[in-house]
């Protein structure tokens, strides 16, 4: 296990935008990723200079791997009606270094307390089913060395399985297959392995990095 990290996070697929309109107010949700609250309030300030004629840029951000800032700001909206609701659908989707900026252009019409709680909130939980949501695991890659007629068998388990990934196969005068395994799958993938090639295996485990993976928002748990 690598110090201080991790075993899993989730955060969005990548930086991006979406646009809804309630009562003729345009909300325009911008997220990113980001790694320090000086980059976050960097992004809010670039977009509220971006969009310095509309009435609101309220924003919400989580940073660190156990969500250790967390901020938010209704930008003039009434306490607590955008930037809360906005950093609890962070908080719910267990995102860290991640956010979001929600542009409002008024359109007229008043939404009251509860109506701008669910045009903020919304319009994150719009702007995430488009950009995505990434689970990024710690995995331990390792190297399988097995002979050419040992290649058909290992090749079949891994697209059966759905616990590891497939990094590289590279071609020597043996067969050197690179896969990713969760650090707490390790000891099992090596034992499935040998037990698969009758122990005729050699394992060299490698580096020790995250591997992310899109998953389905609506199956994200809250």
């Amino acid at each position: 296990m690598v110090e201080n990290q991790t075993n899993e996070y989730f955060s969005i697929a990548e930086n991006g935008q979406s646009e809804i309109e309630i009562k003729k107010s345009r909300f325009i949700c911008s997220m990113k990723r980001v790694n320090s609250e000086e980059e976050a309030k960097e992004f809010i300030a670039g977009l509220k200079k971006e969009h310095w004629k509309a009435n609101h840029n309220c924003s919400a951000f989580i940073i660190g791997d156990k969500m250790d800032i967390q901020r938010s700001s209704d930008d003039g909206e009434p306490s607590g009606t955008a930037g809360v609701p906005m950093l609890e659908v962070l908080k719910k989707n267990e995102l860290i270094n991640v956010v979001a900026v929600v542009t409002r252009y008024f359109g007229g019409t008043k939404l009251g307390t509860g109506g701008l709680i669910r045009a903020y909130s919304t319009s994150v939980s719009t702007a995430l089913q488009e950009i995505g949501i990434v689970r990024g695991t710690l995995q331990q890659e390792i190297s399988v060395l097995i002979q050419y007629p040992q290649l058909g068998k290992v090749q079949n388990f891994l697209e059966n399985s759905t616990k590891y990934t497939l990094k590289d196969t590279l071609y020597t005068e043996a067969v050197i297959v690179q896969v990713l395994v969760d650090e707490t799958q390790v000891e099992t993938f090596e034992q499935e392995i040998t037990e698969l090639l009758n122990g005729q295996v050699t394992f060299t485990r490698g580096n020790v990095c995250y591997h992310e993976q899109r998953i389905n928002y609506s199956k994200k748990p809250v």
